[in-house]
């Protein structure tokens, strides 16, 4: 395997993971709540902003990463409650807590970026707590163990009572307030904890970059809904576990996809434009087709096995 693209699949790997907890909380308002989210475009860089602020004036690097999350969740609150409390649109109101937040932001930082390099990160409080070498394998695998971690966590609250709650709230409405639910507070949950989990990633694509930045947050939603949707087209609709973990591996496939258009040698300036035709060509060309052929496959297999096993008398069958 070439140098070059063995490096592409490794920094894949790495930044699928950093943007799989933004995935998640996409998945958690898209996919669960049924709720489109906008929020997420200023919770990003409001998380990154609060992590990075602190670390840069000698705070800790776990009591960052914590506040990051928490000013996530706020913003993910407030924008429930214009929804809910207010009765603004669902689109509306995500798109003014957004817009606010830009300014929030800039007024967190006390300027438009903020450097952390030669800070202590929670990546190097981690590997001083584990005693292991700084380096790319050792952050992969922390992050793979934080993504699987918090994939499993929301698998076991969504089975929970009120987590089934949250499901019947995205999936009916209606019938969830016929039973007696109160939609609108779990609204209000669901959009809490999914912004928590953005504003998280945030972070920690801060500490990972060296920076933060107010204009972080564009795009971040387009690659929350990417890897939903290249992980709903590789592997379908299954179990919810199985569903939150093939979000992580669409966000990996969509990481793959940047690196693959830069490896073509494609201008940095067409960047955007040209990740999203590959995802289009993608998902509407070669995995739809595959997994149409596997599904052929798979059912030509059963039929010739059905064929193939002789029939056999029924043993309640009564004697002439």
């Amino acid at each position: 395997m070439p140098v070059a693209l063995t490096s592409a699949i490794v920094d894949s790997l790495e930044a699928g993971l950093v943007w799989g907890c933004l995935a998640l909380g996409v998945y958690l308002t898209f996919r669960v709540l049924a709720f489109p989210d906008l929020t997420v475009e200023g919770s990003f860089p409001v998380g990154a902003a609060v992590a990075a602020a602190l670390i840069f004036r000698g705070g800790d690097a776990f009591v960052a990463t914590g506040l990051a999350v928490g000013a996530g969740m706020a913003a993910g609150c407030l924008t429930g409650l214009l929804h809910t409390r207010r009765g603004i649109n669902d689109i509306l109101s995500g798109i003014l807590v957004a817009t606010a937040l830009y300014s929030i932001t800039l007024v967190i930082m006390d300027r438009p970026n903020t450097p952390l390099l030669g800070t202590t990160t929670v990546y190097e409080r981690v590997y001083a707590l584990l005693g292991v070498r700084p380096g790319v394998w050792p952050r992969v695998g922390l992050l793979l163990a934080l993504c699987g971690a918090l994939a499993l966590a929301l698998n076991w609250f969504l089975h929970t009572d009120l987590g089934l709650a949250l499901r019947a709230t995205g999936n009916n409405p209606a019938m969830a307030r016929a039973l007696g639910i109160h939609t609108e507070n779990l609204k209000l949950l669901g959009l809490t904890l999914a912004n928590g989990l953005v504003a998280l990633s945030g972070a920690l694509v801060a500490q990972i970059q060296g920076f933060a930045d107010v204009g972080m947050g564009v795009g971040t939603l387009v690659a929350g809904l990417a890897a939903i949707i290249i992980a709903e087209a590789v592997f379908g609709v299954n179990r919810m576990l199985w569903n939150l973990l093939a979000v992580l591996v669409g966000s990996f496939g969509y990481r793959f996809i940047v690196a693959v258009a830069l490896l073509l040698g494609l201008p940095a300036t067409l960047l955007k434009l040209i990740t999203a035709a590959l995802v289009v060509v993608t998902l509407g060309v070669s995995l739809p087709a595959l997994r149409q052929r596997l599904a052929s496959a798979v059912a030509r297999g059963d039929g010739a096995e059905r064929r193939a096993t002789p029939a056999r008398e029924p043993v309640d069958r009564v004697a002439p």
